[in-house]
């Protein structure tokens, strides 16, 4: 078993903390196993059983506790009164008026909170309202390149193990598979039609699920192109698939509140200023790509500046698209102390793509970290302050 250790290191140091640790992400990403695993970590530190107490309201034999009041009581008999508890609740957003329960036990001194929820509305409306400044949110993906190296073992041919990462898919599960085509296929197959069902035309109340399976193609075809969602509209209006521009921003909203794409919105570098058009959006994994799409959608550019944009968000980064004048620059990714710009091509071996891919990076007057990131297996250069390196070995950093 692979530890998800960027994640169980953040629940371990806001242990006992008066402040609920709400995970989130696509369903099964690990969140469930993150909770189990955090679990075992405060047995061996010498928490009791007793003080635990986990449920996971997707199981059958813990529907009646999707009842608030039935939640509120079933809890409150089994917590200790002279020992801290350690609570943990498995997609609550299942549970009606699950904000009530959780602050009624928040508010309790010998509670320790922990939340998992597979869609961003678990922190909208209500409990964003009523919990305001007294949680934490850790955002969790499917496996990173680096964790899917370590389950093979060794770092040797990175190459390939970086085609059978897009082709098996990033979810943790899938390294089961012993690359099982046919099985890795219908368990993508499973997560995808859930997300579909549960977090996206159930929770948003969409009545055209044909439709928004057109536009989740059209989206994952589309991956790190810039698009507005007008369009999109006229694309899809094209093939004879009417729908207007407010019907496919209510889709894309929907879309990434169910974590199955994520939308980079564009920098002014040199204004300082966020701006609000034309958006790039990324696939949460590019094996569910492939599954809806088939292996002819293989974009090798797209696809690495997919894996890039998920790694940047993995290490903490905010991330946009920059601008500069008229040029691009693929990502501009901020943290509280720092800023790396990043170009994202499968090769630079032409000497005209190198020029084109530097020339953006080179207009940029900070001093902040620059890199040129590609699959071309070539020693490391420096070019005037821009590092160029290998995408696969900076994701193993």
């Amino acid at each position: 078993m692979i530890e998800r250790s960027e994640y169980m290191n953040l629940l371990i140091g806001f242990r006992d903390k008066q402040i609920i640790k709400i995970i989130t992400g696509i369903r099964r990403c690990g969140k469930s196993t993150l909770l189990a695993n955090f679990q075992e970590h405060l047995l061996k530190q010498g928490v009791s059983p007793e003080q635990i107490l986990s449920i996971n309201f997707e199981d059958f034999e813990n529907e009646s506790l999707r009842n608030p009041h039935q939640l509120h009581d079933y809890i409150k008999q089994h917590l200790l009164q002279d020992k801290m508890n350690y609570l943990f609740l498995d997609e609550v957003q299942e549970v009606e008026e699950y904000q009530k329960v959780v602050d009624s036990f928040f508010i309790k001194k010998n509670v320790d909170l922990y939340l998992t929820g597979s869609n961003a509305h678990l922190l909208s409306g209500d409990l964003a309202t009523l919990l305001s400044g007294r949680y934490v949110e850790i955002e969790m993906l499917p496996f990173s390149f680096k964790e899917y190296v370590a389950t093979t073992g060794d770092t040797r041919e990175l190459a390939r193990k970086y085609t059978t990462y897009l082709t098996n898919s990033s979810f943790p599960f899938t390294t089961t598979l012993a690359g099982n085509q046919k099985l890795i296929q219908i368990y993508l197959r499973d997560i995808y039609s859930t997300v579909l069902l549960k977090d996206v035309l159930t929770r948003n109340r969409i009545t055209d699920p044909m439709m928004m399976e057109s536009l989740i193609r059209f989206v994952f075809d589309n991956i790190g192109s810039q698009i507005s969602t007008k369009k999109i509209s006229d694309a899809m209006n094209a093939n004879y698939r009417k729908i207007d521009v407010k019907t496919v921003e209510k889709y894309l909203n929907a879309l990434v509140h169910s974590y199955i794409i994520y939308q980079a919105k564009r920098y002014d570098i040199k204004g300082k200023e966020y701006l609000k058009t034309l958006d790039k959006y990324y696939v949460v994994d590019i094996g569910m790509r492939y599954l809806l799409l088939g292996n002819s959608a293989a974009d090798t550019g797209h696809i690495l500046e997919n894996v890039i944009y998920l790694e940047l968000l993995r290490r903490g980064y905010r991330v946009y698209i920059g601008k500069v004048n008229e040029q691009e620059v693929d990502f501009v990714a901020m943290d509280q102390t720092t800023t790396l710009y990043l170009q994202v091509a499968a090769t630079l071996r032409d000497p005209r793509t190198l020029a084109r891919e530097l020339e953006p990076l080179q207009r940029i007057s900070d001093n902040y970290p620059k890199y040129l990131l590609t699959l071309d297996e070539d020693p490391e250069v420096n070019f005037a302050g821009i590092i160029c390196k290998n995408a696969l070995d900076w994701l193993l950093t």
